[in-house]
């Protein structure tokens, strides 16, 4: 017999993967009512479906913008989709906020994704990595692999897409606007982004009170 599945468990459900009411039902009875089984199907499905519209051309959307408390830290981030219907809808727009909110907190993060990296600071990165000491004495073929993916983790740290999503460090930033694409059923693609931090590039005064006080006496 099959178990019954409550309105609140496909409430649940929905409110975590983003997933359609009657996708939500049918995950839930598959799983028998569990919700982590039901939730890594519909992640499964959903991951899937974003991946073949990955390639549609997204030129409509929107630019968000993110000013963190005190006014310090401010971003503006460019989030595409296919239509101006799509980008007209909550859960769009609240997908932009998040980016833009995600942008504020990772200020190591400089690209959208690894295809953004120049070339040449994989090569920067790749040298700094080849000549750190603790790799001497390993063998040639275990030295490039450590290599490798030193020089992998770094470049995750600077891309947006890879990085854990500030209010569900269990999924990605990546895996977050693919969700986003199951659900509103076009391709989403992240443009470009720009921060802007209070007072970064300019040359602070700093105050020598020994030096002006000796300045002052000079000058008498």
């Amino acid at each position: 017999m099959q178990k019954k599945i409550s309105s609140e468990s496909i409430k649940e459900l929905r409110i975590k993967t983003g997933a359609g009411m009657m996708d939500c039902k049918k995950a839930l009875e598959a799983s028998e009512g569990q919700i982590d089984a039901a939730i890594e199907s519909l992640r499964k499905k959903g991951l899937a479906s974003a991946d073949k519209k990955s390639h549609r051309i997204a030129t409509e959307g929107l630019v968000e913008s993110y000013i963190h408390s005190g006014s310090r830290i401010g971003v503006l981030v460019e989030l595409n989709c296919e239509t101006d219907f799509v980008a007209r809808q909550t859960e769009f727009s609240m997908l932009a906020k998040d980016i833009a909110m995600q942008l504020a907190a990772c200020q190591l993060v400089n690209y959208v994704s690894k295809d953004d990296i120049p070339e040449q600071l994989v090569l920067y990165e790749t040298k700094i990595e080849s000549e750190k000491e603790d790799l001497s004495k390993k063998t040639l073929q275990i030295k490039e692999q450590i290599i490798k993916n030193r020089v992998e983790k770094r470049l995750k740290e600077l891309c947006l897409v890879d990085q854990p999503f500030i209010k569900d460090p269990t999924i990605t930033v990546q895996e977050l606007v693919k969700r986003h694409i199951a659900l509103l059923g076009e391709n989403i693609k992240i443009r470009r982004f720009e921060r802007f931090i209070l007072g970064e590039g300019l040359e602070h005064k700093s105050t020598n009170l020994t030096q002006e006080i000796s300045n002052m006496i000079q000058n008498k």
